[in-house]
């Protein structure tokens, strides 16, 4: 008997396309609502994540993810993990995927699926705040969505945004982070702040609002006025209302309701922009996601 398919990154890469994925991850949400368990440790800075997923008809998939900032400085990559799907009929091993591949994929996935439905299709400008491995995920991903679309980076650290910027031919640097926001269409922000970077009172009518980056309790990306200003999406309902600051300490404090968050990717139906309202789409991952997006890399590596 033959063990599970092994999908290097590479390898894997080379046969997927993003908005092919952000099909995939939409003919996913009419599937029967997915079964998703999530659990956290934490070691001062350092995260141990750990997410499984079962969607009836899709498969199983179980995500082991170490988030530890401090890599960065050892020069090594500070997510590390694991990713294994599982058949839907017997629940065996199907394939192993590279896990760097999964995230990559379903992270800026994830965001793209909710901007070709809440941003403006005629967005030229995109600021992504933030350097790290994530950014230029994004770089790519809203690159096949907006084709005509050119990009600005802000980041802390200059050079760590000259760098990333350096790796593409349609990417400027910005040294002022009020001034990038007010001239973007939209506005992606994929950092590790625990205290907001963006302020509400820089955005203006008809801009959307990418939100990526916070995954804690005590993490934040958007002030007060930005939440408030702007109509909000979740990819999850689940896996953001209670579980990440973005949402979870306005919420607590009273400055949004539940009521403010309109819908997730269950209802994908009223993700829909209305004249020139702020649309905000807090991209907070989950299980299932990665089972929908390890499933596509599957299907792709079968050739189906």
């Amino acid at each position: 008997m033959s063990g599970p398919t092994v999908i290097p990154f590479a390898e894997g890469e080379a046969r997927l396309d993003w908005i092919a994925l952000t099909d995939a991850l939409a003919a996913g949400h009419d599937l029967p609502k997915a079964e998703v368990s999530d659990s956290f440790l934490y070691r001062g800075d350092d995260t141990l994540l750990s997410r499984a997923a079962w969607i009836d008809g899709l498969g199983i998939a179980t995500k082991a993810a170490t988030i530890f900032p401090g890599n960065n400085a050892l020069g090594l990559p500070g997510v590390n993990g694991a990713v294994c799907v599982m058949s839907d009929q017997d629940g065996t091993m199907q394939a192993l995927i590279d896990f760097h591949l999964v995230t990559k994929w379903k992270t800026a996935g994830d965001s793209l699926l909710a901007a070709r439905r809440l941003a403006r299709p005629d967005s030229r400008n995109i600021l992504i705040v933030g350097a790290g491995t994530v950014a230029a995920s994004l770089i790519e991903a809203y690159g096949a969505g907006f084709p005509d679309a050119r990009f600005t980076i802000w980041n802390r650290t200059t050079s760590r945004a000259e760098e990333t910027a350096a790796r593409f031919g349609n990417v400027t640097v910005a040294s002022d982070l009020e001034k990038a926001v007010g001239q973007a269409d939209i506005v992606c922000c994929a950092t590790m702040s625990t205290q907001p970077v963006l302020r509400g009172d820089w955005l203006r009518p008809g801009q959307h609002v990418d939100l990526i980056g916070a995954y804690r309790p005590d993490m934040r990306e958007a002030d007060d006025t930005a939440l408030q200003r702007a109509r909000i999406f979740v990819d999850s309902f689940d896996t953001t209302m209670d579980h990440i600051g973005e949402l979870k300490i306005p919420l607590s404090e009273g400055v949004i309701t539940q009521g403010d968050v309109l819908a997730d990717y269950y209802d994908l139906a009223s993700f829909k922009r209305a004249g020139d309202d702020i649309t905000l789409f807090k991209n907070g991952g989950g299980a299932h996601l990665d089972l929908m997006t390890s499933r596509y890399i599957l299907d792709c590596w079968n050739g189906a």
